[in-house]
């Protein structure tokens, strides 16, 4: 009864509700032993203690649902305990889960298709092969199911089709995919060496960032991605122009 009345008198005298720890879990969506495991990793706060029993408040089960939100987000349980860390050491945990999310968001838009083994007869005729289909899985670009395969990208797809429908080999077509990824690859290097170099050094040491200083670099950092793409576009643009004039003029070469 002793228990029950404490939480009875704290509600009834206006104050915020107090949990043992299996309400809390209860309430929180999770087991006493994710609590426990919580609480000894030093992500919650330590309880009130009242005699042998272990009381804890609304801030503790505001802090349980800001760490399932942040799994759910893809957090790592040690970011979140950075975080938390920073949060608890006067910086605004707000604005550095803003920074990682401008960091790590999606920089493509590409919307996978699912093609049915008979579309890609239709596309690709005999062009089917186990080798070239293992090598489509190898880049990274296809996964099989049983009733045909599904590509991350519309548009890369499409562009194989049309490809092959002008007369590249399929196989032509994967070999030059896997070189163009290879550059692709160096190409985000670069910037991501810029921008990691140049900016984003003081994220070793989060708790080095001053006040306000992460919500600067989130928008630094929204400010730059499309640079980057236009930066990458007029780069390939104008090395295309480069090269094609090179190939025109070592042509006329030939024939002379």
């Amino acid at each position: 009864m002793a228990e029950s009345e404490s939480t009875g008198a704290g509600a009834a005298g206006g104050a915020a509700r107090e949990y043992r720890v299996e309400e809390l879990a209860e309430a929180a969506g999770i087991t006493t032993r994710t609590l426990r495991f919580y609480r000894e990793r030093k992500l919650l706060p330590p309880p009130r203690k009242e005699g042998r029993i272990a009381w804890y408040g609304e801030e503790h089960l505001a802090r349980l649902r800001m760490i399932a939100e942040l799994l759910e987000r893809g957090h790592t349980l040690g970011g979140i305990t950075e975080l938390i860390g920073a949060g608890e050491s006067g910086r605004d945990v707000a604005e550095l889960i803003g920074l990682q999310a401008a960091i790590t968001e999606p920089w493509s838009d590409e919307t996978p298709v699912h093609l049915s083994w008979a579309d890609l007869t239709a596309a690709f005729g005999d062009q089917l092969t186990e080798a070239n289909t293992a090598e489509s899985i190898d880049q990274g670009y296809i996964t099989v199911q049983e009733d045909g395969i599904t590509h991350i990208s519309r548009r890369l797809m499409d562009a194989t089709v049309s490809l092959v429908g002008e007369g590249v080999p399929l196989a032509a077509v994967l070999a030059a995919s896997r070189k163009a990824q290879e550059y692709a690859d160096a190409v985000a290097e670069v910037f991501t060496a810029l921008i990691r170099d140049e900016l984003l050094g003081a994220l070793s040491h989060t708790e080095d960032l001053a006040p306000g200083e992460a919500a600067r670099l989130t928008e630094q950092i929204r400010r730059i991605r499309p640079l980057a793409r236009t930066v990458a576009d007029a780069q390939f643009t104008l090395a295309m122009d480069r090269r094609v004039h090179a190939e025109y003029d070592a042509v006329l070469s030939r024939d002379a």
